[in-house]
């Protein structure tokens, strides 16, 4: 066993992906060094890390100034430069790809928040960027809403691969899982493979309970006879929607319908935890990933995260835990009036709302660069 945590976390059968990506940790070798000391197995981006790294960083002020020469426009622009990062750090990622053998090696990047509710524009631009970077470890992100399902399903039946984001309920996470099947059946009925394409479902952690956690705390700051019972649940509910989510995953394997896939090559859709930095101080900063260890999973870590993880981390396969308690947790929270439903609801909607500003804020970055005062 080694002494890197990081490490360990990959015999319990868990990948640990960054979140994260800018151009220096490409060029530096940052990035490198963590596929070869940390074992990391892939990368996640969306538009608010892109927006960090671009708006906020000198790495890119070259490429901004070549651009904006050749006469590009701003959309051009934002897409030369994350089509140029995401391509680097897939180069970097495609020798894990090949020696997993398509399990991990994955590096993904999300059609525009825009779109999240246009099926037919999300499935263009999912088909542009597949195309554009012509590399088999890309994923595409599509947000798992209403309109977003229906376009999984198709690009996955077209062979693309796809990190299904933005889920926050099990009943999200069961029709992307649905949706991944079906198309794995319909590339069957159509002769074709099944044996290469990849998919993982991202379910969102941390936020889930900085709200529950807010409305648990207006309970507990009120004269309510629940006050204390309300306080005891800070913090559970994140833990609770991921260890049922995870309680389906393994019924589906278990399902005649994923035997029959699976004898025919396909690979699982694995649950991807994602939002995992810890954002209350109260809790530990490495919470949403000791309680989510857990095989055939991935994690996908911001570099604190996993900087921490590296320094304190204790592997150990506790989901079991996390599955048992998450029926008597969603109760209580029942029973204190807290509708979950409805928290997902939100959680959806805020989810591209907060992909949607920093994408817009970028752009207008992009625009005023070189502009006349």
């Amino acid at each position: 066993m080694s002494n890197n945590p990081l490490v360990n976390l990959s015999g319990l059968g868990q990948s640990i992906w960054l979140d994260n990506i800018d151009r220096q940790i490409l060029l530096d070798g940052t990035l490198q060094n963590l596929i070869d000391n940390d074992r990391l197995a892939g990368l996640t981006s969306n538009p608010a890390i892109f927006e960090k790294a671009i708006a906020h960083g000198a790495a890119y002020s070259d490429a901004i100034a070549e651009l904006k020469a050749s006469g590009a426009d701003t959309n051009t622009l934002y897409q030369q430069l994350i089509l140029s990062d995401i391509g680097r750090a897939a180069d970097l990622f495609r020798p894990v790809y090949d020696a997993s053998e398509g399990r991990d090696g994955f590096v993904s990047i999300e059609v525009s928040p825009l779109l999240a509710r246009d099926t037919e524009a999300t499935l263009r631009e999912a088909r542009s960027l597949w195309q554009e970077l012509a590399r088999p470890n890309i994923m595409i992100k599509v947000p798992g809403t209403h309109e977003g399902i229906p376009a999984v399903r198709q690009l996955l039946v077209e062979g693309i691969n796809v990190n299904v984001t933005l889920l926050f309920s099990v009943g999200r996470y069961m029709e992307a899982m649905s949706a991944c099947m079906d198309a794995m059946e319909a590339r069957q009925a159509g002769g074709l493979p099944i044996d290469h394409i990849a998919s993982v479902a991202s379910f969102f952690l941390s936020r889930i309970d900085v709200k529950v956690d807010q409305m648990l705390d207006d309970i507990s700051g009120s004269s309510s006879p629940q006050a204390d019972m309300a306080q005891e649940f800070r913090g559970r509910a994140a833990i609770a929607s991921a260890g049922f989510a995870y309680r389906r995953f393994l019924e589906a394997m278990d399902t005649p319908r994923w035997k029959n896939l699976e004898a025919a090559g396909a690979r699982p859709q694995r649950l991807l935890w994602a939002s995992t930095s810890t954002k209350d101080p109260q809790y530990s900063d490495v919470k949403y990933v000791e309680a989510l260890i857990a095989s055939d999973t991935v994690n996908t870590l911001p570099m604190a995260t996993l900087q921490a993880y590296r320094d304190h981390g204790d592997p150990q396969m506790r989901i079991k835990a996390a599955i048992e308690s998450a029926s008597s947790v969603m109760h209580s929270l029942a029973d204190l009036d807290i509708d979950m439903g409805k928290v997902d609801q939100e959680l959806e909607q805020e989810g591209i709302e907060k992909f949607v500003q920093p994408y817009e804020s970028l752009l207008n970055t992009l625009a005023s660069i070189g502009a006349p005062a």
